[in-house]
């Protein structure tokens, strides 16, 4: 009798763990249909989610009660990844059209979603379940968007618990490549505010943050070069 409670329990632990890892599994690929669907070269098509958004619902009502643990490193930051940005372009089509996700008040700070069956802002993603969890990872900072042009593009997909090592390597690569992100005239290098904002992240291990970029950079900065920020620009990454 004992073996057969203890074989049923077994597999009642082996069935809920598929049934969560297919539950993950379905909400990633409806997200990166959306993805591909609405967002172009960087930018998003909010109007035309606006109009339509079934696909953005749907996905965001998956979200609500997947579960992910934080000890499976690759399942949890993709399922955090993806339901960030898609919580940022849910914050915009709801007062759209706006200039700015700015144009919305605490849009960051206060505005709640639920998620995971919990109720958090977008910088409770960012900042306690993401950077707080994983503070020998910067590379975050060039895949969460929020919706502002001076941001790193938003994929035009989902991003994947099996493939999260090699696409959080490729936005980094691309924004720190992007001339209009990394700004260099000569010696003269104007870098995001991001930098500045989370400079902290940037240079651990006795890391300069020119050190941090160069290890991205095809094109390393002149061995002279002298960093200052640029402001960030807030306008909408609207595709019209």
């Amino acid at each position: 009798m004992m073996k057969k409670f203890l074989w049923g329990s077994v597999c009642a632990f082996m069935i809920g763990f598929v049934v969560s890892g297919q539950e993950l599994s379905n909400y990633i690929d409806h997200t990166d249909k959306f993805l591909n669907t609405h967002v172009e070269n960087g930018r998003v098509k909010y109007a035309d989610i606006k109009k339509d958004p079934k696909g953005l619902w749907d996905a965001l009502q998956m979200a609500r009660t997947i579960s992910v643990s934080k000890s499976d490193s690759s399942n949890y930051q993709a399922f955090w990844i993806n339901t960030y940005n898609l919580l940022v372009i849910k914050g915009v089509i709801e007062n759209y059209p706006i200039g700015s996700p700015l144009d919305v008040p605490d849009f960051f700070d206060k505005k709640t979603f639920r998620a995971e069956g919990i109720d958090l802002t977008l910088n409770d993603i960012e900042n306690k379940l993401l950077r707080a969890n994983f503070p020998n990872e910067p590379r975050f900072h060039f895949v969460l968007v929020c919706a502002g042009l001076g941001c790193p593009s938003i994929k035009d997909g989902a991003y994947r618990p099996l493939l999260l090592k090699e696409q959080l390597q490729e936005q980094t690569v691309k924004a720190l490549n992007d001339p209009n992100f990394i700004k260099v005239d000569k010696n003269k290098v104007e870098v995001s505010q991001i930098f500045e904002w989370y400079h902290g992240d940037f240079v651990k291990n006795d890391l300069s943050l020119k050190d941090f970029i160069n290890r991205y950079r095809k094109e390393k900065l002149p061995e002279k070069a002298i960093l200052s920020y640029y402001p960030y620009d807030w306008s909408l990454n609207d595709k019209h």
